[in-house]
């Protein structure tokens, strides 16, 4: 098969969902093995290392589109991103299995997952999210760490001794996955995007597009992946927990980086459509969230239904 072929492209595409689903497996049992042997929540560890080490995809791309081609690629795909996990991630796990929202998502961290969403669409509303833009936000995702490294210690704290010595220990297997799952999740994640891109990009259609669909789609598919088997498996705290942290360290840490390598500009067709979704999405999952203190497959289909919505609308 010659290279850049569509049969090629096609190919990644297979092989990049294979490696997705592979790699979420692992990485979903080996945190869920790390958290009992450490004694923190499975929310806790979904809203940090899961979240974090899902969101890998959303700073390559965006770092290597800014650097390479434009920072509509970065921005494109980190708006896109935080909209489809809200939309497509949370919909489709909801779909699967109502997730149960904690008490500590709730009350720590969504208001940061709100805070970034206003941020961001703040520090843009210029047209230009510069050096100064980007250390704000990474000031604000210090703010962020402090406030869960602060909730670990004192569950830490509250673990009695007849507890300790009933957690099973650390296993370097679940190390090993938890690695395993997140290189898996790279790489098939930077597959299936790369074929997806040169797809659309010899179809003709913009850098701003692509990065809102197809990268912003690819990049959530580790978010998408881990949040789908955690809901198959009955562990709803890792797919909520993990979609409020990506998007908070998408923002925060994504965007606060790229603004630092390179000043984004924020287009008039961005802030007069792309950022009022992103504030309408936020808020929806809020209410959602809040009314119940669960994510119903009512809920769900809610979301699927208004992300295919947001799609629709987008398509030139």
């Amino acid at each position: 098969m010659p290279l850049g072929s569509p049969l090629t492209e096609i190919v990644l595409l297979a092989v990049g969902v294979a490696l997705l689903y592979a790699g979420a497996e692992l990485l979903v049992s080996g945190a869920r093995d790390l958290a009992l042997a450490v004694g923190l929540k499975a929310s806790t560890v979904g809203v940090t290392v899961v979240a974090f080490a899902t969101t890998a995809p959303e700073l390559f791309v965006a770092v290597l589109g800014a650097v390479t081609v434009s920072t509509d690629i970065g921005l494109g795909a980190i708006v896109g991103s935080n909209i489809a996990n809200v939309g497509l991630v949370l919909g489709v796990a909801a779909l699967i299995r109502p997730l149960e929202v904690s008490e500590t998502v709730l009350e720590r961290h969504v208001p940061f997952m709100v805070l970034a969403a206003v941020l961001l669409v703040a520090l843009g509303w210029d047209g230009r999210i510069g050096p100064v833009e980007g250390v704000v936000l990474l000031v604000t995702l210090v703010g962020f760490t402090f406030v869960v490294l602060r909730r670990i210690r004192r569950t830490q704290a509250g673990i009695s001794a007849g507890e300790r010595e009933e957690m099973p220990d650390a296993e370097p297997r679940d190390v090993a996955a938890v690695i395993g799952g997140i290189v898996a999740l790279v790489l098939g994640s930077r597959w299936l995007i790369e074929g997806g891109r040169e797809l659309l990009a010899a179809a003709g259609f913009t850098d701003l597009f692509i990065g809102l669909t197809v990268l912003a789609i690819g990049t959530s598919l580790p978010e998408l992946a881990a949040s789908v088997v955690a809901a198959v498996r009955d562990e709803a705290s890792f797919s909520v927990g993990n979609v409020v942290g990506s998007n908070i360290y998408n923002v925060l840490a994504v965007i606060g980086i790229l603004a630092l390598i390179a000043p984004i500009n924020v287009s008039a067709s961005v802030r007069a459509f792309e950022f009022p979704a992103l504030i309408a999405f936020t808020l929806l999952l809020v209410g959602l969230m809040y009314r119940g203190r669960r994510l119903s497959r009512a809920d769900g289909a809610i979301l699927v239904v208004a992300y295919v919505g947001f799609i629709y609308l987008l398509i030139p």
